[in-house]
C-alpha cells in the first residue's frame, strides 16, 4: 500500500499530478521539491502536496514511489543521484519526459532490481504553466505512456498506474524506442514543420510586408505549436536525435514527390494526395487527447462592430463560462465566423455554444 510519495518538480505537469493522486487518495502523504521555493510554498498553500523538502535529496527511505517532473536532461541528472541514495526496497521511481529511450537507458544503468524504475509521459499540457495552473482533470481522456526498465513486473506497473488513478487517464505500455519514434511523428517533427513554416513566412515578409499580416488567419492557427518553449524543444530534438534524423529523411522524401508531381502537373495525382490525406485526418479520433494540446475553438459569425466582443463575453459571464483568448479574425479564407473564442476544455466550449444560442441570433461553427 502507497503512503508516502516524493514529489520533484512542482510545475503544471507535477502539481497536475499531485492534485489528481490528492483526490482519489487524500491520505497520501506527498512530499514536494523545488528548485523555485515559491512554487513549492504555492504547492503546499493550494493543498497538492502536504509538505515541503528543503533537499533535493531528502530522507527517502519510508518513500513509496518518486515522481520526477523536470525536463529530460535533469531528470537523468536526478537519477543518478538518486542511484547513491538510500531508498526503500522496491521504490518505484518514474518520470514525465517526453522522450523515454535515454532516460529508461540512464535507469536501467544506476538503478538495480531493488529499485522498480517506470518511464512516464502524460500526454497533456496547457498554454499555461506553474503550479498555480495545475488542474487534478487535467490528464483526463489524455493518453499516459508508460515505458518500464527491465526490472519492473506487472505488480509494479498496477502498483503506478492504482496511485495514478485519479488522473482519470489511459494508461498504454510501450518500450522507449517505440514512445520516441511514434511521438517523434505525431508531435515532436510537426513542432518542426510549423516552426519552419513561420520561418519561411519571416523570409519573405521583406519583399511581401502583406506577409505577416495576412498571416493573421489560418496560417497563425496551423502554426500555434511554433510558440512553445524553444529551450524544451531544443533539447527534445537532441534527445530524440535518432527518430527524427530518419522522419527527416522520410519528410524530404515525401516533398520531393509532390514537387514532383506538381512540377509534372500530375493532376489526379494531387487530388488523390489531398484526398488521402483528408478522409485519414477526418478519421481521427476526436474526443481524446494526443501529444499535441487541444485547441478548443469555437467562430462565432457575428458583425464587426464596436461592443461586439464585450457583448459576447456578457453572455458567456452571465454562465460563468471561462474564455482562454478571444480575437477578431482579419483573414476569413475557410473560416466562417470572425469572432474566434477559446476555451480550455471540449465542456467549456460546448457551454458557450448553448450559452450564445440561447442569448443572441448569431452562428457559431467549429473546424
Amino acid at each position: 500500500m502507497v503512503k508516502n510519495i516524493y514529489l520533484i518538480g512542482l510545475g503544471l505537469i507535477g502539481g497536475s499530478i499531485a492534485l489528481a493522486i490528492k483526490r482519489k487518495n487524500p491520505a497520501i502523504h506527498i512530499i514536494g521539491f523545488d528548485i523555485n521555493q515559491d512554487q513549492a510554498s504555492l504547492a503546499k498553500k493550494i493543498g497538492a502536496i502536504d509538505e515541503i523538502s528543503a533537499a533535493l535529496i531528502p530522507d527517502l527511505t519510508d518513500v513509496d514511489i518518486i515522481f520526477i517532473s523536470t525536463p529530460v536532461e535533469q531528470t537523468i541528472k536526478i537519477i543518478e543521484q538518486l542511484h547513491f541514495a538510500e531508498l526503500k526496497q522496491g521504490v518505484i521511481i518514474t518520470d514525465v519526459g517526453s522522450t523515454k529511450a535515454q532516460i529508461v537507458e540512464c535507469a536501467n544503468k544506476y538503478l538495480n532490481g531493488r529499485i522498480k524504475f517506470i518511464g512516464g509521459h502524460p500526454m497533456a499540457g496547457s498554454h499555461k504553466s506553474g503550479i498555480l495552473a495545475a488542474k487534478p482533470h487535467l490528464f483526463e481522456n489524455a493518453f499516459y505512456i508508460l515505458t518500464p526498465s527491465e526490472y519492473v513486473t506487472p505488480q509494479d506497473l498496477a502498483r503506478l498506474t492504482d496511485v495514478l488513478e485519479g488522473t482519470k487517464a489511459n494508461f498504454i505500455e510501450m518500450t522507449p524506442d517505440e514512445h520516441d519514434k511514434v511521438t517523434g511523428i505525431i508531435s515532436h517533427f510537426p513542432h518542426i514543420v510549423a516552426a519552419s513554416l513561420v520561418c519561411q513566412a519571416e523570409y519573405h515578409e521583406e519583399q511581401f510586408p502583406l506577409v505577416k499580416r495576412l498571416a493573421a488567419g489560418g496560417f497563425r492557427d496551423i502554426t500555434r505549436i511554433a510558440s512553445s518553449n524553444p529551450a524544451m524543444w531544443r533539447d527534445i530534438l537532441l534527445q530524440n536525435k535518432g527518430p527524427l534524423l530518419e522522419l527527416f529523411d522520410e519528410w524530404i522524401a515525401e516533398m520531393n514527390r509532390v514537387k514532383g508531381l506538381v512540377a509534372n502537373e500530375e493532376a489526379d495525382q494531387l487530388y488523390t494526395y489531398f484526398e488521402h490525406a483528408k478522409q485519414y485526418r477526418d478519421g481521427l479520433p476526436e474526443k481524446q487527447k494526443g501529444a499535441i494540446p487541444s485547441f478548443y475553438d469555437l467562430f462565432v459569425d457575428v458583425p464587426d462592430y464596436p461592443g461586439i466582443i464585450s457583448e459576447i463575453t456578457g453572455y458567456l459571464a452571465k454562465e460563468e463560462i471561462s474564455l482562454t483568448n478571444i480575437r477578431i479574425i482579419e483573414t476569413r479564407e475557410e473560416i466562417y465566423g470572425v469572432l474566434r473564442l477559446s476555451f480550455q476544455t471540449e465542456r467549456d466550449r460546448e457551454r458557450a455554444i448553448d450559452c450564445i444560442n440561447k442569448y443572441s441570433n448569431y452562428d457559431t461553427f467549429i473546424i
